[in-house]
């Protein structure tokens, strides 16, 4: 019974101490920061590659990242951005290693669903020119987008997650949206 109790004890404490237990090399609390935050991971991972295929395979990789750099995070406090910031290498890097490829058969394409596969092949498309868009921001405007429209912080979660002044922020998110915009503008 007593490690029901600990199991419980660990998944009422907030996540900047799951981090630093687990950063101390407590696995238990690490499996909990996992438990508690793979769902996020999953969702935003899934956002930026555009199919289900590859997400499993990134959110392992962003665990797996997080697990061996913890002992070096300095600041805890911001450890759910510090993981979505990872999962976003993470997807990114499988984005551009897909369009490394020359033959469009070495794809996997995703089951149609009930919309038929026209719609699902669109969706599909614009999930990828997504993950190209944001390759191509610069790596603050990019955080700061993912934070905001996958992430939905408020802008002074933002702030204080990547520790820049409001001003700061709102002119990151600014020319992000402007260059997503642009270049996704064949999807308008």
């Amino acid at each position: 019974m007593p490690s029901v109790d600990k199991h419980s004890a660990l998944e009422q404490v907030d996540d900047p101490v799951l981090a630093r237990r687990a950063g101390d090399g407590d696995l238990r609390a690490f499996a909990t920061l996992v438990r508690r935050l793979e769902p996020v991971v999953r969702v935003y991972a899934r956002r930026i590659l555009g199919s289900a295929a590859d997400v499993d395979d990134v959110a392992q990789d962003t665990f797996l990242t997080a697990w061996q750099q913890l002992p070096g995070l300095q600041d805890t406090s911001g450890v759910r951005g510090w993981l979505l910031t990872i999962a976003s290498r993470k997807a990114i890097d499988r984005v551009r290693a897909r369009h490394d490829h020359a033959d469009i058969d070495d794809y996997e394409q995703p089951a149609p669903n009930e919309d038929g596969p026209e719609h699902s092949a669109e969706a599909s498309s614009r999930q990828r020119a997504l993950g190209v868009a944001l390759s191509t921001l610069p790596m603050d405007q990019r955080r700061c987008w993912v934070l905001k429209e996958l992430g939905s912080y408020s802008y002074d979660d933002i702030a204080a997650e990547i520790d820049q002044p409001l001003s700061t922020v709102r002119g990151l998110l600014s020319r992000a949206r402007k260059n997503m915009i642009r270049e996704m503008e064949a999807w308008r």
